[in-house]
């Protein structure tokens, strides 16, 4: 078992940033990934997409309110990128190199999160059984991310670190997290 708390920071950017924390909870219990995002503030200045009875997997989330997260396995130059909008839709993309290789990941035909949308916080959570991709004994590096679009279009770009002079979730030095 491997307990991680983490706390996600913006981007450096001009752009006016909403009032808002993002932080959570990540763990590797045996071969499931469990991980849990809370974001506290002023959410009423935020666009959060609204939840559907019927998500589904969907494109292009990261340009709209999403939780992502990236992992990749040690020593390898693959890995997948995971994105879960507060609307319950939902996407896994594999790529095997620094944005290269892309592809949907269709191991999984749905990824059934919970997401509890409160006047001032938004938490998600989810149980990820990896058995389908990595195997137990291997270690993991995993980034965590999120891409928060305010009322007025804005998006800002959160994550654990920005190593580049560019929002960059996919940079493999930013997977600082091994589970």
């Amino acid at each position: 078992m491997s307990d991680r708390t983490f706390f996600l920071k913006p981007f450096p950017a001009d752009n006016l940033l909403p009032e808002i924390e993002i932080s959570g909870n990540v763990d590797r219990q045996f071969n499931k990934l469990i991980i849990q995002y809370q974001i506290l503030g002023q959410l009423a200045e935020l666009a959060i997409p609204t939840a559907t009875d019927s998500p589904t997997r969907k494109d292009e989330l990261w340009q709209q309110t999403c939780l992502e997260f990236f992992f990749g396995i040690e020593n390898s130059s693959q890995y997948w990128e995971f994105n879960l909008s507060p609307s319950g839709d939902w996407n896994i993309y594999h790529f095997e190199n620094y944005r290269q290789g892309m592809r949907s990941e269709t191991t999984f035909a749905s990824l059934p999160f919970v997401v509890h949308n409160r006047p001032n916080c938004l938490l998600l959570n989810l149980e990820l059984d990896l058995d389908k991709i990595v195997e137990v004994e291997q270690k993991i590096e995993l980034a965590i991310a999120s891409a928060i679009q305010s009322k007025a279009g804005e998006v800002t770009y959160w994550a654990l670190t920005h190593c580049g002079t560019q929002a960059d979730f996919h940079r493999r030095d930013s997977f600082i997290i091994q589970l």
